[in-house]
């Protein structure tokens, strides 16, 4: 046999680290992973891979490492009335025993003897003038649903594993069984005006919003855009899918006169009603657009002063000092970590205005456990627990909102958005950068949308750092998020299965796919959403195969179907009865446009002034938007939803009539799809989207706001002509909230 050549076992080594050879693009045409393409990632997981012999190296001591390890690092198992798992050897010790001890999540231990000659063999390798072998253990344990961990003794070695066992399906609300279907209204918070909020919406705005969906429409859930805390600077640094910290969320959202200290506090009410304080809320409330920055700063400096007032409470150990201790021992390091980055931004840009991102701190805080760090966080203590304390308040304020929503009816009440992306120069890259590979980026290859693809800037998460931490921090990610709701969107839920890297000095047409552990991923999101009874929804939207969705809707997670890009192979739209039971129906998303913009391509003339479309490009959306509008048109007045007697061309519909929007709506509610969700901006009709993809100065991004204030939609009046037709196809179409 003769021996590989380097390109061979380039691409051998490139298949173990689930690097694809090559994938087919939107438009038929397959594109080959370059060999400086799989070097480079190769490089970014540890493997060295400039030569034959820095590669064969590093093969083999990748190898070493996983045979050598008496357990691996991680077993994702089912439901069963035994525990197996790998235990691996050297084939000398076949005559030993081996001691097990099982750890249940409650902390009840159990023990075991097993005589390794006597366990079924799996494999051997030959390594180091050794024969290795992995046997295959089986413990006489029924372990329930949780993490659990075995440890594991022959002779003076020791081993010790992860043992998580999950459920086949995700949560499943009883209100979507035996064909049950229900409708929501998603919208962005931030965006909420209300005649008392402080410049932007906040959680006592969520409660009036919870109001008007179930009164106004007898829906059953508010779909929110991702909560995540973001660093609240324009242009760069408002994004809620880039955010600073997926764990925890942003205080922009704190409604400040409904926090107990500040009621408490003479000082903070005296300076709420002070002229110069009325003014700027005034001035924050009259914006067009979002002004973070400045909402930022007023919220911070009346949240300062109510911490203050609680610190003083904290000192005489009362029953709320008691409720905020026990809040900081369950969020543990998490909420530390995140605190101490909060606080050291702070301090550190007061120091120098020009320090605005972690890599320009001084080297002696890039990282937590520093001795500099944990000086800081000695000296600075105060400061560290007031970042605590704000994301004590959001959780209270979060909780009483998705309580107040089960309280009036909402079957599912808060509809929570998980991000894909993290910023690099955010708190979680500062706080877990093990989780996190260096010299790559994610993105998407070239699409009809982004012709040059798309570069997303953030590093790809570190799978096999993830494995060897027993999925925790990923565990984290989905409980934290899910909590306070009945329903959790994951964001791109393609990145449980693979993603798109794109290595360092090349741009987004170079890239390549590298797959995830899918399968291990997908089932601790399932045991999540069952413990936290919460439904899931994988946005599955772009480039997706078919095993991605046979996937999710295996374990009972809903796909996202959006009315804009469900078609047939020739091209036309789906009908409403074809489109899937299991999956959330939508006419579109914050990054595509709404049903009004669409029918004057408001998105395309937006992408032309952003400089985004060239002139041919332009043109060329221009005349593809006419056909998909004719396309959208015939299969409308196909199905009877339009009268027969109006127009059937694309070109006397120059706007969104009364009669088109209303059978648009009514063809996402007669979907057997058991989730439907409207976007406000849709309701209403507006003609701008939330976000321009591929700007960030050239468009106003992430803050929009609402067209009615929450009490116009509460009231009626003017808004009730937009939302009762919502409203009626609700009703005819069996979505109607039938919880209370």
């Amino acid at each position: 046999m003769s021996p590989e050549s380097f390109e061979q076992q380039l691409e051998r080594a490139a298949s173990v680290c689930g690097i694809e050879p090559g994938f087919w693009d939107i438009w038929g045409r397959y594109h080959s992973t370059t060999v400086e393409a799989r070097q480079t990632i190769l490089r970014a997981k540890g493997i060295g891979a400039g030569n034959q012999q820095e590669l064969e190296r590093s093969l083999a001591e990748r190898a070493r490492q996983e045979w050598q390890s008496l357990l691996p690092p991680c077993v994702i198992a089912r439901e069963s009335p035994v525990a197996e798992f790998p235990l691996q050897v050297p084939a000398e010790w076949l005559g030993a025993r081996a001691r097990l001890v099982v750890r249940r999540e409650t902390g009840e231990e159990t023990g075991f003897d097993l005589n390794l000659w006597e366990l079924p063999q799996t494999a051997s390798i030959e390594m180091d003038g050794r024969t290795w072998v992995r046997k295959q253990a089986r413990l006489p344990i029924a372990l329930p649903l949780g993490y659990h961990a075995i440890r594991a003794t022959v002779g003076d070695t020791l081993g010790s594993t992860s043992y998580i066992v999950t459920p086949e399906r995700a949560y499943s609300d009883p209100h979507l069984g035996r064909g049950g279907r229900v409708a929501g209204v998603a919208v962005s918070l931030y965006g909420v005006r209300s005649q008392r909020n402080w410049g932007c919406g906040d959680f006592r705005d969520l409660l009036d919003v919870i109001e008007w969906v179930s009164g106004e429409m007898g829906a059953s859930f508010v779909g929110l855009n991702p909560l995540h805390a973001i660093h609240n600077r324009r242009p760069f640094n408002t994004s809620p899918y880039l955010p600073n910290c997926i764990f925890y969320q942003n205080f922009i959202y704190l409604d400040i006169e409904g926090l107990e200290d500040y009621n408490l506090c003479q000082r903070a009410r005296k300076l709420r009603a002070s002229p110069e304080i009325s003014s700027e809320i005034e001035a924050l409330r009259a914006t067009e657009f979002v002004d973070y920055e400045r909402v930022a700063a007023l919220k911070l400096r009346f949240l300062k002063i109510s911490f203050a007032r609680f610190l003083r409470e904290w000192r005489t150990d009362s029953p709320r000092a008691r409720e905020f201790h026990r809040f900081r021992d369950r969020e543990g390091d998490l909420l530390e970590k995140f605190a101490t980055y909060c606080a050291l931004d702070e301090h550190l840009h007061r120091r120098n205005p020009d320090l605005w991102i972690w890599p320009d701190w001084p080297a002696p805080y890039h990282e937590f456990d520093s001795p500099e760090t944990q000086a800081f966080r000695k000296k600075h203590w105060r400061n560290v627990m007031f970042f605590e304390y704000l994301q004590w308040q959001i959780d209270l304020q979060l909780s009483a909102a998705q309580q107040h929503a089960r309280d009036i009816g909402l079957s599912i009440g808060l509809y929570h958005d998980l991000a894909l992306a993290t910023d690099r120069f955010g708190s979680d890259l500062w706080a877990h950068r093990p989780f996190y590979v260096s010299g790559c980026r994610v993105g998407s290859p070239p699409d009809d949308f982004a012709p040059q693809g798309q570069d997303w800037g953030f590093p790809p998460p570190d799978s096999e750092s993830h494995r060897k931490n027993g999925y925790h921090l990923f565990a984290q990610s989905i409980r934290r998020n899910c909590r306070h709701g009945g329903a959790l969107r994951i964001d791109h839920v393609m990145r449980l299965f693979r993603l798109y890297w794109i290595p360092d000095q090349c741009d987004a047409t170079q890239g390549a796919y590298v797959k995830e552990l899918n399968e291990d991923f997908v089932r601790i999101l399932a045991l999540e959403s069952v413990r936290n009874r919460v439904v899931v929804v994988g946005e599955d939207l772009g480039t997706v195969e078919p095993a991605v969705r046979e996937t999710l809707a295996r374990f009972g997670i809903l796909s996202y179907r959006l009315f804009y890009f469900e078609k047939n192979e020739r091209g036309e739209f789906r009908r409403y009865d074809e489109y899937p039971r299991q999956a959330l129906v939508s006419s579109t998303t914050h990054d595509l446009p709404t049903l009004a913009g669409f029918w004057v391509s408001a998105d395309i003339e937006a992408r032309h002034a952003a400089g985004v479309l060239d002139d041919a490009s332009y043109h060329a959306q221009r005349e593809g938007r006419q056909q998909e509008k004719q396309k959208m048109l015939d299969t409308l007045f196909a199905l009877g939803l339009l009268r027969a007697d109006l127009p059937r061309t694309a070109e006397t519909y120059g706007e969104l009539t009364g009669e088109l929007h209303n059978a648009i709506v009514g063809f996402l509610a007669l979907t057997p799809s058991q989730l439907l969700a409207i976007n406000q901006e849709d309701l209403t009709k507006e003609l701008s989207q939330q976000n321009l993809p591929g700007t960030t100065w050239q468009y106003q991004n992430w803050g929009r706001k609402m067209r009615f204030t929450v009490e116009q939609l509460k009231s009626g009046g003017d808004a009730r002509g937009y939302t009762t037709m919502f409203r009626n196809w609700i009703e005819r179409s069996g979505r109607k909230n039938q919880s209370r």
